[in-house]
């Protein structure tokens, strides 16, 4: 919803504006200026990215439509989870833990938590590292190296969509001068017609100028930068649960533990020390 409010408040603004002047609204209707611009970005943003960045490009513009994938809630089930899981092996050795991880489908702890069992990715990177746990990984500092070489991987992969969008708002401005040269070229082969002729021919070469510069600047390089935003928040998500679990490879106990994960998070999206511990005692109560 943001997003669309956003886009609106940018066209919206341009064409009042516009309209305010007294500006005539046909001249800027250049479908061939379009297609030049639109079509060359498309096509470099093709040539410059493999073909998994380009599949993963229609979720990244789902993404920036939702906005951030997990709010307050999400975090806040998260940790409820991780101190139930913890809770278990601390009372019952790590090795109860596995036909939970094994099946979380079948798992009575898991399907407490909805959110979390519904993220493909996130579950499965939770049930990797609990899976090395019950298999008797015991060195935190071994498993928080593995962990980070997997979240860089996945920042890599982030950055690599988000890379694509801004190198659209990098090059569509350039491509409008190209619209705009090819404009001007039209424009001299008809260097013997009427003023009012080549004042038309004129001002539809310069729309291509100002198309480039208004998808680059109005809506390209904020795409990216709200690609960025929610792509980070997915990436918190991941790192909450590294520092749970290494918490609890440490010895620490259930409650702590999860402290450690909650304050892995963004202030805005971090339920308090007293939301955390009102929602694990319903828990301990079930």
């Amino acid at each position: 919803m943001k997003f669309l409010i956003g886009c609106v408040i940018v066209v919206g603004s341009v064409v009042s504006g516009y309209a305010i002047v007294g500006g005539h609204f046909e001249v800027l209707w250049q479908p061939a200026e379009f297609i030049i611009i639109l079509g060359a970005a498309i096509g470099a943003l093709i040539i410059g990215n493999p073909p998994a960045v380009l599949k993963n490009l229609g979720r990244a513009f789902i993404a920036m439509l939702k906005g951030p994938k997990y709010k307050k809630e999400a975090y806040l089930e998260l940790l409820s989870m991780q101190y139930t899981l913890f809770k278990l092996a601390k009372a019952k050795g790590s090795l109860a833990l596995e036909q939970h991880v094994e099946n979380p489908e079948e798992s009575d702890i898991f399907q407490k938590f909805p959110a979390i069992v519904s993220d493909h990715h996130a579950l499965e990177f939770l049930r990797d590292y609990l899976r090395l746990v019950t298999l008797g990984t015991e060195n935190p500092h071994e498993v928080e190296a593995l962990m980070d070489e997997e979240l860089e991987t996945h920042h890599q992969e982030n950055e690599r969509m988000i890379a694509a969008i801004q190198a659209l708002a990098d090059g569509t401005p350039a491509l409008g001068i190209v619209a705009a040269v090819l404009g001007v070229i039209h424009t001299m082969g008809a260097i013997d017609q009427p003023p009012e002729i080549l004042g038309h021919l004129i001002g539809a070469a310069l729309v291509g100028t100002f198309f480039g510069v208004f998808c680059a600047y109005g809506f390209f390089a904020p795409m990216a930068m709200a690609l960025k935003n929610s792509l980070e928040s997915e990436t918190k998500f991941y790192l909450s649960i590294k520092a749970g679990i290494l918490a609890h490879l440490q010895g620490y106990a259930p409650a702590v533990s999860i402290e450690f994960a909650r304050k892995a998070l963004m202030s805005e999206v971090r339920p308090t020390f007293e939301e955390v511990e009102e929602a694990t005692q319903n828990l301990k109560a079930a």
